[in-house]
C-alpha cells in the first residue's frame, strides 16, 4: 500500500476562541470503552477525563501504555478489539491503516463532533481516519543562569551546544551540561531522525523505498550525536526522555532536547531543585550543520477508533474521547499540553514547541516503511553510541536491516 498522507494541523487554531458549546457528556445506551495509549502526563489526563463518562450502561478503561505502538496492532487485529480507541501519532497511526484497522470518523464527527475544530480532522485520502488534539515537538530547554556565568549567548545550532558546553565544563561549572534522550530503541532512533530531519535531506530516494541516509548527512548526525557525549553523564544510554528531564530538574545539567509535551511538569513548582525554574528557557530546538531547519520533527497526537468493534462501542467511544479532549479540560489544564482544541491560549509551557513550528521544522515521515527504518536505527545505532563502532559501519548496518526488513515486507 502506497501512502500519500498530507494533514495540515495548523498551529493557527492555537488562537482561535472556542466555538460551538461542548455537549454533556451523557452517552446514550450502552456501550464499552477501551482506551490504548502513550504513558505521559497528557494522555493520562485525557484517559481521566475520557473516564468521567462511565454510566452503569458505558465501562470506561484505559491502559497508558509506553510499550502501545507494540500492543496495538495485535490488540485490533482480533474481533471483537481489545481496545476500541487507539491514541495515536504521525508514525503510530500508519500500522493501523496499512492493516484496515482503523475505521472512518465523519459519521461520527457529524453527529458527536461539534466542538471539534477542522484542523483537528486527518484526513485520508478525503476520510477523517483520526481526531488530533495536541501538537508536540521536541525543542531546547537550557539554564540562563549557567549560560549567563559562562558567558554564553542562546545556543541556536548544535555547534552552539558543543561550544556552549565546552565552555561550561572547562570552566569548572558543571561537569556534565549536556542531556539527550539516547537510550537504545525507540529513543535512540528517534534522536538520528530529528537530527537528519534538520539537514533537509530526505530518508528515502524518491518515489522509492531505497534508503537515502547513507552520505555526508548521515554521517554529521551521527559525528555530532556521539560529540556530545563527551558533555553528558557517563550513563547517557539509559538516558531516556523521562531520565533526561529528572536531571535537569535535579540541576545536574544545563541543555537538553525535550518533548514539549514534558515542558508544563518541567516548569511547575514541583521536584525541581533551587534555580531550576525560574532559570529555565524553553526555545527553538537546535539547527545542525550550517542549516536553517529546527533538528527535530513535529508531531501530532490524536484518538482513531477500531474497526472490529460493534458501531455502539465505536459510538460510545467517539463520545468519550471528544469529551475527554474538550475546550473545558483544555480551559482547565492549559499548561500540560500545546493543545490542538478550541478555545486554548498558548502559555509559557508552549513556547519551544511553537517557536519551533514557525521556524520551520518538518513533520516525521509518514512513509509506510518509514517505521521500518525507525526500527533498524533503534537496532543498529547502540554500539555506535557506545563508541565501539565508526560512523561508516553503523550506516551500513542500519542499510543492511533495512534492506532486510524492507524486502520481507515487499517494498523493495
Amino acid at each position: 500500500m502506497k501512502l500519500m498522507l498530507k494533514t495540515t494541523v495548523s498551529l493557527g487554531v492555537l488562537c482561535l476562541t472556542a466555538g460551538a458549546a461542548f455537549a454533556d457528556c451523557g452517552i446514550e445506551g450502552a456501550g464499552s470503552v477501551r482506551i490504548l495509549s502513550n504513558d505521559f502526563e497528557a494522555l493520562r489526563l485525557v484517559n481521566t477525563t475520557a473516564e468521567e463518562c462511565a454510566t452503569d450502561g458505558v465501562t470506561v478503561t484505559a491502559n497508558a501504555n509506553a510499550e502501545h505502538k507494540n500492543l496495538q496492532v495485535p490488540a485490533l487485529s482480533i474481533n471483537p478489539a481489545e481496545y476500541t480507541v487507539a491514541v495515536v501519532a504521525n508514525n503510530s497511526i500508519v500500522p493501523l491503516l496499512n492493516d484496515d484497522l482503523i475505521r472512518p470518523l465523519d459519521d461520527l464527527v457529524a453527529k458527536y463532533g461539534a466542538s471539534l475544530q477542522p484542523n483537528q480532522l486527518i484526513k485520508i485520502d478525503g476520510k477523517t481516519m483520526a481526531v488530533a488534539f495536541m501538537g508536540n515537538a521536541q525543542h531546547l530547554f537550557y539554564r540562563k543562569d549557567i549560560l549567563d556565568q559562562a558567558g554564553l549567548a542562546e545556543p541556536k545550532s548544535y555547534e552552539d551546544i558543543l561550544a556552549a558546553a565546552k565552555a561550561i565544563k572547562d570552566a569548572g561549572i558543571m561537569e556534565y551540561p549536556v542531556a539527550a534522550s539516547v537510550k537504545p530503541g525507540w529513543d535512540l532512533a528517534a534522536e538520528f531522525v530529528n537530527a537528519y530531519l534538520g539537514t533537509g535531506a530526505e530518508f528515502f530516494a524518491p518515489g522509492s523505498a531505497e534508503l537515502a541516509i547513507d552520505n555526508e548527512n548521515g554521517l554529521k548526525v551521527l559525528e555530532t550525536m556521539r560529540a556530545l557525549t563527551a558533555y553528558m553523564d557517563p550513563d547517557y544510554l539509559t538516558f531516556d526522555a523521562n531520565s533526561i528531564k529528572a536531571e535537569y530538574e535535579a540541576g545536574n545539567t544545563a541543555m537538553m532536547v525535550e518533548w514539549g509535551s514534558l515542558a508544563g511538569a518541567t516548569i511547575d513548582d514541583e521536584g525541581a531543585a533551587e534555580g531550576v525554574v525560574e532559570n529555565t528557557v524553553l526555545a527553538a530546538a537546535p539547527t545542525i550543520g550550517g542549516g536553517s531547519i529546527p533538528a527535530v520533527a513535529l508531531w501530532w497526537d490524536g484518538f482513531t477508533i477500531a474497526k472490529n468493534i460493534s458501531d455502539e462501542d465505536a459510538a460510545a467511544s467517539f463520545q468519550a474521547m471528544v469529551h475527554g479532549i474538550s475546550p473545558e479540560m483544555v480551559a482547565a489544564n492549559p499548561a500540560v499540553a500545546t493543545w490542538l482544541v478550541a478555545g486554548y491560549e498558548p502559555g509559557p509551557a508552549a513556547v519551544g514547541v511553537i517557536a519551533t513550528a514557525n521556524a520551520g521544522a518538518r513533520a516525521y515521515p509518514m512513509q509506510p516503511y518509514m517505521g521500518l527504518l525507525h526500527t533498524a536505527l533503534s537496532s543498529e545505532l547502540a554500539e555506535f553510541m557506545a563508541g565501539t563502532e565508526d560512523a561508516a559501519q553503523a550506516l551500513a548496518d542500519v542499510k543492511a536491516a533495512y534492506d532486510t526488513a524492507a524486502k520481507e515486507g515487499g517494498y523493495l
